[in-house]
């Protein structure tokens, strides 16, 4: 059974991208019934009156090469999603729902994995109805503004702290710091005081290293409010595209690396972890010793 072409347009957009794949169904994934609240509109009635739009969006997306492995780095967050959103609503005052649904896909479709986007945006307080637009946009056919743009990449500060100063008493006040600085702040850490074991085995070792470390990084979230403890490197981006002050635990990133770090040296780890986010400088506090050779400033507090 087809769908007709007035039943297509009123459809949601899963059905609607259903009926448009050619060929093997794209994977997708959804955003459905998002609700916010926002000044949008043309009439002088609109101006300055919050009113409620609702977000449905399909992505259809590539489809993972690799074994997913429950792994969120290898997948289109929903974030991305609600981030797109949530920033052209922030960028400036629109009068049209059609120039928003444009630029919700146009930075969905920045996302590498993004194949075609399927936006459908409703204005629900404009009477006992629900007025909207509906729009299809794909990669190939709609280049956008925001595809390969360096412009959109976060460089953020990563900054060094070794076990002293997080138990020092002018934390606080080195984390006021960082943060004046108006970039996007990455703490990494350095091992805690108490010993570690020793097992005489590489690959244990490794672990209880990296574990260490991670205990470190819960130590200095639990120093100050402001430190979110964060693994992957999706929880990274979002972390600073929030404006968090992120603490690294290294762990899961460096044993899913292919051409990572081989030691678990803290400084050595902070440097790899800067030079992978190209962060803007590499901060370090206490008695560290970074490696010779950076491609990212590195100074001393």
């Amino acid at each position: 059974m087809t769908m007709s072409d007035i039943e297509l347009a009123f459809a949601h957009p899963e059905a609607r991208a259903e009926a448009l794949g050619e060929g093997q169904p794209r994977d997708r994934i959804s955003l459905r019934d998002h609700l916010v609240e926002a000044d949008i509109g043309a009439f002088q009635q609109e101006r300055g009156q919050k009113q409620r739009l609702r977000f449905n969006v399909v992505v259809e997306v590539r489809p993972v090469a690799k074994p997913l492995e429950d792994d969120v780095d290898r997948i289109l967050s929903y974030d991305r999603i609600t981030e797109a959103i949530a920033d052209e609503l922030a960028a400036e005052r629109l009068n049209l729902l059609e120039t928003l649904a444009e630029r919700v896909a146009d930075r969905i479709l920045a996302e590498p994995a993004a194949m075609r986007a399927f936006i459908r945006i409703e204005k629900l307080d404009v009477g006992p109805y629900a007025l909207g637009v509906e729009i299809m946009r794909a990669r190939a056919e709609h280049p956008t503004k925001w595809q390969g743009t360096e412009g959109q990449a976060l460089h953020p500060v990563v900054a060094h702290l070794d076990a002293a100063t997080i138990a020092a008493p002018d934390l606080a006040a080195r984390l006021d710091a960082l943060e004046a600085r108006g970039q996007p702040l990455i703490l990494t850490v350095g091992f805690p005081e108490s010993p570690r074991p020793v097992t005489g085995h590489r690959p244990t070792q490794r672990r209880i290293d990296l574990l260490a470390l991670e205990q470190s990084a819960w130590a200095l979230a639990a120093r100050d409010p402001r430190c979110v403890v964060v693994a992957t490197r999706t929880e990274i981006d979002w972390a600073m595209r929030r404006g968090q002050t992120v603490v690294w635990a290294p762990s899961k990133l460096v044993l899913d690396a292919v051409d990572g770090p081989q030691g678990t040296a803290p400084e050595a780890l902070a440097l790899w972890l800067a030079e992978m986010l190209a962060a803007s400088s590499l901060i370090v506090h206490g008695f560290a010793t970074v490696p010779a050779g950076s491609r990212v400033p590195v100074t001393r507090a």
